[in-house]
């Protein structure tokens, strides 16, 4: 896997590209020249442990025929106060809708998320406190 960062401005706003031909933005904080043309870094961090996550729950949901109508992810991480500011804590909700079985949909978010998202991996190997709960909206109460 590679990615390519190119430099977009005279201050620290950068476009990345993958293997594909999406674009990312990234810009740092006002403090070191950012100008709020992308995302932060350590923001990217919480987006890709989110991002994996939920791919990866949904493909277990869809496995267990549970109707998933929408899906939403709330990513909160909390840093250190000395350089480098790494996390410590981070906690996800989910809040799924559909007609989901409860019970299937908390062990399909404990795989998703501790069995086969390589992000979760990588920042708890690092000591990082990584937390989860799951909110289920009933197809019924959509209406």
């Amino acid at each position: 896997m590679k990615i390519e960062l190119n430099r977009v401005n005279d201050a620290v706003h950068f476009e990345a590209s993958g293997m594909t031909s999406v674009k990312v933005n990234i810009d740092g904080s006002p403090e070191i020249g950012g100008q709020g043309l992308g995302a932060r870094p350590m923001e990217l961090v919480l987006m890709a442990l989110g991002s994996c996550s939920s791919l990866d729950l949904l493909q277990i949901l869809k496995k267990q025929r549970q109707e998933v109508k929408d899906i939403s992810i709330s990513v909160e991480g909390e840093r250190t106060d000395k350089i480098p500011a790494v996390f410590t804590k981070i906690h996800m909700t989910f809040d799924l809708k559909g007609n989901i079985d409860p019970a299937k949909a908390e062990k399909a978010t404990e795989l998703a998320v501790k069995k086969y998202c390589s992000v979760h991996d990588m920042l708890a190997a690092g000591g990082v406190e990584i937390t989860y709960s799951i909110n289920i909206t009933e197809a019924a109460e959509l209406v």
